[in-house]
C-alpha cells in the first residue's frame, strides 16, 4: 500500500521532471520575447530589399499578440525574389531579428540579402558555393541573411549572439550576418 504522502511526492517529482523537460527543450527562444519584452507591448521591424527595392517598417506585436496581417506582410517581403515563392516566416526568427536590432539601439532597417530560399534556388546556390547548407533553415522559412551600413559584422553577430536563441553565422568576407530559430551555434569569421 502506498501513503498519500508518498504520492504526493511522486506527483510533485514527475511534475517537476516535466517541467525541467518543457524548459530546457525550449531555452532559446524565450531570451529573445524576453528581451522583447522589456521593449514594451510592441515589436518592431524595419527592413530594405536591394532586391526588390521593397521596404517594409512594421509593428507585427501588440498588446501580447501578433498581427497576422503584418506576419504575412513580413512573409511576402521576405520571398525568395528570384521565383516569388512564399512560405511563411517563423515567428521566432521575426523575434531574434527585431531583439538584434533593438539591442544595437538603431533605427536603420535591415538589408535583406535572403529570407525564404525554394529548394531549386538554395540547390541552385549551393552548386556555385560550398557555404550553402544542403537542408538550409532558409528553406523552411527560419533564417535570414542580413547587413547593416552603419554596424560591422561583428557588432551584429555579437547582438544576436548575445540573445542565445539561435544560429549567427559571420560572413564578413561577403559582409553579412546568418540569423536563424534553429539550435544556438556561431560560426564564421
Amino acid at each position: 500500500m502506498i501513503d498519500g504522502r508518498a504520492m504526493a511526492v511522486t506527483r510533485r517529482g514527475l511534475l517537476a521532471a516535466f517541467a525541467a523537460t518543457a524548459v530546457s527543450a525550449a531555452p532559446y527562444y524565450a531570451n529573445a520575447s524576453g528581451f522583447l519584452r522589456s521593449g514594451g507591448d510592441i515589436r518592431r521591424l524595419r527592413m530594405y530589399s536591394g532586391r526588390t527595392g521593397e521596404r517594409i517598417d512594421a509593428i507585427y506585436w501588440i498588446e501580447g499578440r501578433y498581427v497576422p496581417e503584418v506576419l504575412r506582410e513580413v512573409t511576402f517581403f521576405m520571398r525568395d525574389w528570384r521565383d516569388n515563392r512564399t512560405r511563411t516566416i517563423d515567428s521566432r526568427t521575426i523575434d531574434i531579428m527585431a531583439a538584434a536590432q533593438q539591442l544595437l539601439e538603431i533605427s536603420e532597417p535591415y538589408t535583406l540579402l535572403s529570407g525564404y530560399r525554394s529548394p531549386q534556388t538554395n540547390a541552385m546556390l549551393r552548386a556555385r558555393s560550398r557555404g550553402v547548407a544542403r537542408n538550409s533553415l532558409h528553406m523552411k522559412g527560419e533564417a535570414a541573411d542580413l547587413r547593416l551600413r552603419s554596424r560591422s559584422v561583428s557588432q551584429m553577430a555579437r547582438a544576436a549572439a548575445a540573445l542565445q536563441a539561435g544560429g549567427v553565422g559571420r560572413y564578413s568576407r561577403s559582409d553579412f550576418v546568418h540569423m536563424d530559430c534553429g539550435p544556438v551555434r556561431n560560426w564564421g569569421a
